[in-house]
């Protein structure tokens, strides 16, 4: 019998995959759990539609991640620290941190896409990478001050 998953199945295939399955595995497995449907020309047709739609959001979130990168490619982001002897700085900016001051300037950027390669721990300017989406990456200039 062929089905369309619904879900991803570990060993077996993945979500919106077209497999052909023994009728007992899928009747009484697949079909009954919520895993999957029976191929037929209008699931196929239901199919293609979700697949489109999801295509379409996909893209509408990819430009607007775009046009966000547009706007902050390399941009200088300013922090006041405090620093002790020989302006060393006392502990470090974390991506929350950076995450808060995005917020602030109106952009809503959750703290585990900023990725930190270097401890942000001495004045001056350092680069951390921003990945929002897989397609869509940028960096950020941080900079520390007195």
């Amino acid at each position: 019998m062929k089905v369309i998953l619904l879900k991803d199945i570990k060993g077996k295939g993945k979500k919106d995959a077209i497999l052909d399955v023994s009728d007992g595995y899928a009747n009484n497995y697949l079909i009954k759990n919520g895993l999957a449907v029976q191929y037929s020309k209008r699931s196929k047709e239901i199919l293609d539609q979700e697949i489109d739609v999801r295509e379409k959001e996909e893209q509408k979130l990819i430009n607007e991640y775009n046009e966000i990168k547009r706007k902050l490619n390399d941009k200088i982001i300013e922090f006041k620290v405090k620093t002790g002897k020989e302006d060393k700085v006392f502990g470090t900016i974390s991506s929350k941190q950076i995450s808060d001051k995005l917020k602030e300037m109106g952009y809503k950027i959750d703290k585990k896409n900023i990725k930190i390669n270097d401890a942000i721990s001495s004045l001056g300017i350092a680069k951390v990478e921003v990945e929002l989406h897989r397609e869509v990456k940028f960096n950020l200039n941080i900079k520390l001050v007195k």
